[in-house]
């Protein structure tokens, strides 16, 4: 179980520029900021309010309740208390059902390359609290048989599972959620213009009305060497969840060979493809960070044949081809990049 800290430092290529002035220009409109630590990383808001209202106490309350709900390293919060039931679970808070639905419709959609029961193999394989060099291949075709979302079912106050050892993890999909409840808590406020950037995703709404313009994230060039990140890209961002997902950071190394720390559902092994880093923009920062999670999963191949069923999804692909990196980027999602340091945008378009 990777805690919710995922994307962080280690797997997001995701580059924020708030593009405000974090320090502040005493002019109007003025620009509220707020920031902290959830989650085992940390967040980023900026919005305006024209009644110079701070919302720290009611999102750091917020987020206290959503890490008792679904937070895997919390040994008393929800998720652990079902993973360590051997059946059924009543909710008590609300923060459990809507990811999990979430997670029925992208596992489905996906054919399983996004599942959150993968638990017990991403704990097999040392990316758990537990640091384990590799594990048996026997062991990992013993726990593939409670792999699978259908081991569980669910309805709108409990949860329950076919087998005592199935367990869930929600580190694919918490960090979206959570910016996706911090957003829904802005819009019942009225806040119409904002920015959430939690552990390296988030949602955009409205513009940055400092500069009259829509907010805008960077995407990196994958790179092992964190500092030695560059800049490919640049998004406009038009009331969007955003996310990036890569191996290149979160990895182990055992006798000089590299393991991903994203697991096929399916074999039970850390994948292996070309595929380095997906950047995903949704409605909603959840469904970005599932199909995120998905696409590192299935690879390149599979993921462009899924794409053309789900034209709600543009991505950004950064790929291992020839003697370099090489990229893709969706039509719809095409309109709205500016290239970096004369690169183009695209290699291929769907």
């Amino acid at each position: 179980m990777i805690p919710l800290v995922k994307k962080a430092f280690c797997l997001s290529i995701l580059l924020f520029a708030l593009l405000v002035n974090w320090h502040g220009k005493n002019i109007p409109p003025r620009v509220i900021m707020l920031q902290g630590n959830t989650m085992g990383t940390t967040y980023h808001i900026a919005y305006f309010d024209s009644r110079n209202r701070n919302f720290q106490n009611p999102v750091d309350s917020l987020l206290v309740l959503i890490n008792k709900s679904i937070n895997t390293y919390d040994t008393s919060s929800e998720i652990s208390i079902f993973n360590k039931t051997k059946r059924s679970f009543v909710f008590k808070l609300p923060y459990f059902l809507p990811p999990l639905k979430k997670s029925q419709e992208v596992a489905k959609a996906s054919g399983g390359a996004y599942d959150p029961t993968v638990m017990p193999l991403v704990n097999a394989w040392g990316f758990g609290p537990r640091k384990i060099e590799r594990p048996d291949t026997n062991e990992i075709m013993a726990l593939r048989k409670f792999i699978g979302f259908n081991k569980i079912q669910f309805n709108n106050d409990s949860i329950w599972k076919s087998d005592p050892h199935v367990q869930i993890d929600f580190s694919a999909i918490g960090q979206g959620y959570g910016a996706d409840v911090i957003a829904e808590f802005l819009n019942e406020k009225s806040i119409e213009n904002y920015f959430i950037e939690l552990g390296g995703e988030g949602v955009a709404r409205g513009k940055n009305l400092i500069e009259n313009r829509y907010w805008q994230v960077g995407i990196l060039e994958p790179n092992r060497e964190y500092l030695e990140n560059k800049l490919i890209s640049q998004a406009i961002l038009k009331n969007k969840g955003f996310t990036t997902s890569g191996n290149y950071y979160n990895y182990r190394e055992v006798n000089g060979k590299r393991y991903s720390h994203t697991i096929d559902p399916s074999s039970g092994f850390p994948v292996q493809h070309e595929l380095l880093s997906a950047t995903v923009f949704a409605a909603d920062c959840a469904t970005a960070d599932a199909w995120a999670t998905a696409f590192m999963s299935m690879g390149l191949v599979k993921a462009l044949e899924i794409l053309k069923d789900h034209p709600e999804l543009d991505v950004f692909f950064v790929y291992a081809g020839g003697k370099g990196n090489k990229t893709f980027v969706s039509k719809g999602l095409n309109k709205i990049l500016k290239s970096t340091n004369g690169r183009p945008n695209s290699e291929k378009m769907y």
